[in-house]
């Protein structure tokens, strides 16, 4: 399938007109009414011409700002987020490119694709219409249509689009592809390899027809042509590992045992966490009698993926003829429970039973067998479960669309503690995916605020929002040293910065030391960060509690504290090896939430009192108040990314997914990263 990109030409036009690239290092920061829209918005494409997407969105943000009635700025945002496979995102700013400009033909086909991408086809096929009303000689748009139509079935309708689409386009490989692909699907697989064979001829870097003449052989069991169009594949993409397992699962059926063991252990090479090939290793090592092997694989599968449960029976299974009985019986169970009527699992454990000495429980176990035999046969559609066998690599076809809120949550709570699991999609029928800068970016909320004596990374975010009472003290100069708010933990990065940390803690020690009681609260503020930062915590909370006695409403230092007893509550989290570590984590938590309330009762308006408060209660796990703490984080500034992002985690939690996929989009528009890698992954 082709780049929506590339053959919209849409980037060929901005590469034309963008500006150099010096300009591209950091975004204007100026004032919305001083911001040239125009050049912003040159810039924002060149820069998207690049494949930089999330700087690209800042720049049409900017020229948005400037220029909120820019059809083009809302159409290059919407294209980027498409990009980063935020499809609902994509659709409201091409929407809102259409209702500035309804002849933006563009904003058609990237919206009708973005609908694609989210199971909308009847829509998607509408606005590929409405394309070609303004436009009728875009052949992207006929063959967008004609690829919606099949996937909605209408194989007749899509039959008549393609017809036109090659009438006007004969030599349009990737049509005739597509329609290979319909004739696939309609039974028709003569007139599928005549259009692939001549797509071939026209390009041979067609991949995706290599994969369907590959496909229909081994359907017809014509295992050595397959092979040799998966060959051909793979010559045109080498490093992709999905490939690998498709012709290891050709091969195995070609009996090529020591070909199809090959290609799996290859695949694996380029890609360790790949499943299909993780698991259908396990199986044909459980065919070759290398069950200790097996065994392993099924459970690295499990690892990857706890809820799949052919991999666990074919685990205790193995297990079994191990003659690890008690393993076995532990693996069945599981099944059992999330299978009631699966009756393979009571055999087993019966057998399991049996090898333990467990003779009544191994008669209940073949009685409740039997009795799901009989269910069975007279019911056969009531069996939950089919029997493994070997699959193909082609494997990603599970549609989310139908699942249950607990499959949701069991899903996203998967992608949370195993987040770097990377994921292949190299299936021909699959739909253009948009690339993501960092798949395996860990999936966490985003970090607190922290005070620290080195500069925060620069960021795009540009937050009307500030610490009015740090700025006060920075500039009124009570201490040598500036103070800097930035999010994350202000510990030093390095040698030299941690250096630096304790040449300052020393400095403070010594003006304290010298001053005896009449040391000023500020200097007390100084050496409980400088501490802080040294993850020394108990002796910074105790430099900071004094800093408050000697000061009413000593905001600054009630914040720092407020962090210092979080930083001391996430320390005590990680050490499992003290009781009364573990015990004091709530205590500190709930610490730092009575000094960020006295915060609040001052300045209700103090927006990172809020936003750290709302992450403390994410953390406790308490998702109601915490989704109230970012939206007043919100309510005071409607562009903090990160409250965003990390209410949509919330909302996540709760099984809220509208409203979740929603705040996540917004955080991705505002430069947070993890939310297109979590939208992704979410789809």
């Amino acid at each position: 399938m082709p780049d929506i990109m590339s053959e919209s030409c849409i980037l060929k036009a901005v590469a034309a007109a963008a500006i150099g690239v010096g300009c591209l290092l950091n975004p204007p920061i100026q004032a919305h009414a001083q911001v040239n829209a125009e050049q912003v918005l040159n810039i924002g494409r060149n820069v998207l011409s690049m494949e930089d997407y999330l700087l690209a969105i800042q720049y049409f943000n900017l020229a948005i700002k400037a220029k909120p009635y820019l059809a083009d700025a809302y159409f290059y945002r919407g294209l980027a987020k498409l990009s980063l496979d935020d499809y609902e995102g994509a659709v409201a700013d091409c929407t809102l490119a259409l209702e500035r400009n309804k002849y933006k033909s563009e904003a058609y086909k990237v919206r009708g694709f973005a609908l694609m991408n989210l199971n909308k086809d009847s829509l998607a096929v509408e606005d590929f219409r409405h394309g070609l009303d303004y436009d009728p000689t875009d052949r992207y748009f006929l063959y967008y249509k004609g690829v919606a139509e099949t996937e909605l079935k209408r194989y007749e309708d899509a039959d008549t689009t393609f017809k036109a689409l090659l009438r006007r386009n004969p030599k349009f490989d990737e049509a005739l592809v597509a329609r290979g692909r319909l004739n696939i699907l309609r039974g028709d697989t003569v007139a599928a390899i005549e259009d692939l064979d001549k797509a071939i001829s026209l390009s041979k870097t067609q991949i995706n027809a290599y994969l369907m003449k590959a496909d229909v052989a081994a359907t017809r069991r014509q295992w050595n042509d397959a092979l040799s169009d998966m060959d051909d594949a793979i010559r045109l993409r080498p490093e992709e590992p999905g490939l690998y397992v498709n012709r290891a699962y050709i091969r195995y059926n070609n009996e090529d045992f020591f070909g199809a063991m090959s290609d799996y252990n290859y695949a694996l090479q380029l890609d360790p966490s790949n499943i299909a090939a993780t698991f259908n290793r396990a199986l044909l090592r459980t065919e070759v009698k290398e069950l200790d092997n097996a065994e392993a694989d099924f459970s690295r599968v499990l690892e990857m993926q706890p809820d799949n449960f052919h991999a666990l029976y074919n685990r205790g299974l193995v297990s079994l003829e191990l003659g690890h009985a008690d393993k076995a019986l532990s693996d069945f169970r599981a099944i059992a429970r999330r299978y009631p009527r699966f009756h393979p699992a009571y055999y087993a454990m019966a057998e399991c039973h049996r090898m333990l000495g467990h003779m009544r429980e191994m008669v209940e176990d073949i009685k409740t067998g039997d009795r799901l035999v009989s269910d069975y046969i007279a019911n056969p559609s009531r069996n939950p479960l089919d029997r493994p066998a070997i699959a193909s690599g082609n494997t990603d076809t599970q549609n989310h669309e139908d699942e249950t809120d607990e499959e949701f949550m069991a899903r996203f709570n998967q992608l949370v503690t195993n987040s770097d699991v990377n994921e292949q999609q190299l299936s021909f029928n699959d739909r253009i995916k948009g690339r993501v800068q960092d798949r395996n970016m860990n999936i966490e909320p985003e970090a607190a605020y922290a005070l620290s004596f080195f500069q925060p990374n620069a960021a795009l975010r540009n937050s009307a929002t500030y610490f009015r009472d740090l700025d006060n003290l920075n500039q009124r100069a009570y201490i040598s040293r500036h103070i800097y708010l930035k999010p994350g933990a202000p510990t030093p990065a390095d040698e030299q910065t941690m250096a630096t940390t304790f040449a300052i803690e020393e400095e403070f020690n010594r003006i304290i030391t010298q001053s005896s009681s009449d040391a000023r609260p500020v200097d007390y503020l100084a050496r409980g960060l400088a501490r802080t930062m040294l993850r020394n915590y108990d002796a910074a909370i105790a430099d900071l509690t004094q800093a408050i006695d000697k000061t009413d409403e000593f905001i600054t230092a009630i914040f720092a504290r407020a962090y210092a007893y979080y930083a001391r509550a996430k320390a005590s989290s990680h050490d499992e090896t003290s009781t009364l570590m573990a015990s004091s984590h709530d205590i500190d938590l709930q610490s730092s939430i009575r000094d960020l309330d006295t915060l609040l009762s001052i300045d209700r308006n103090m927006v990172y009192a809020w936003f750290n408060k709302g992450l403390i209660y994410y953390e406790l796990k308490d998702y109601t108040p915490a989704m109230q703490c970012f939206s007043e984080v919100l309510r005071i500034d409607p562009e903090f990314g990160e409250a965003y992002f990390n209410r949509g985690l919330a909302y996540l939690q709760q099984g809220n997914r509208k409203q979740a996929f929603a705040d996540l989009s917004k955080a991705g528009e505002l430069g947070v990263l993890p939310s297109y890698n979590l939208l992704k992954r979410m789809k």
